[in-house]
């Protein structure tokens, strides 16, 4: 029995939705044919079932780095062989607007998680036969969504403190959006030998004030969370 996530690792496909969202979890689990949930312990929600025919587990992480790891060490140990991320994010880019997809290549590490499992110069990087199984699921999609892709940034913090972060920094340097937990998974992946992507939908702009103008509950929102959840879906039962 995996300790935090309550499953039984015999229970556990070899491929693997997450998303922080239990509620988000159940909903992608409602999509699988025969599914069934096989464990529920605090954010961790997790469900097993049929897609096209290949078994796959949704499984929720939570929000932030630190909790999401755990998931995402669990999966490894349980026998994950791959597993795509689908989540939200705020853009970087004016031309990524909220409701669109970004497919993530690559995370700029600024959490403070990973940095506690491998030295400052280890890259972040997504596996390249998943971002392109990503791709061409989004590019066979029929929602008509913008979906771009490339490097993403992984932060801790939510809501600003006093310290300011420079956002505007890395938005020059060509990064598309910023979310919390793509790091930790890119690096444990490849520490644990599992091969991992990850598709975000945008929910609005990271330079934006999150109390004034942050809803990430709007029917464009809903629209690309559903194609997200079905392009990572296609994505994981075909990539090889």
């Amino acid at each position: 029995m995996l300790t935090n996530l309550k499953v039984d690792p015999a229970q556990l496909p070899k491929r693997v939705i997450v998303c922080g969202d239990p509620k988000r979890a159940a909903l992608i689990a409602s999509k699988l044919e025969d599914h069934r949930q096989i464990g529920e312990n605090r954010e961790y929600h997790s469900y097993a079932g049929t897609w096209k025919g290949v078994e796959v587990a949704v499984v929720s992480h939570g929000v932030g780095s630190p909790g999401a790891a755990v998931c995402f060490e669990e999966l490894a140990k349980g026998g994950v062989e791959y597993i795509i991320r689908v989540g939200t994010a705020g853009s970087y880019q004016r031309e990524i607007e909220p409701g669109s997809l970004v497919i993530s290549s690559a995370a700029v590490r600024q959490d403070g998680l990973t940095s506690q499992l491998v030295p400052a110069g280890f890259p972040a990087i997504a596996n390249r036969r998943v971002v392109d199984a990503l791709v061409g699921a989004a590019n066979a999609d029929a929602s008509g969504l913008q979906v771009a892709e490339g490097i993403t940034l992984t932060l801790d913090v939510f809501y600003n403190g006093v310290l300011e972060f420079p956002h505007k920094l890395y938005q020059k340097a060509g990064v598309l959006a910023v979310e919390m937990e793509n790091s930790a998974l890119f690096v444990i992946a490849s520490l644990r030998g599992m091969k991992a992507g990850s598709i975000l939908a945008i929910d609005g702009y990271a330079d934006a004030d999150l109390l004034e103008s942050y809803n990430p509950h709007t029917d464009a929102m809903a629209k690309a969370v559903e194609a997200e959840a079905l392009i990572a879906l296609d994505a994981v039962v075909s990539v090889s």
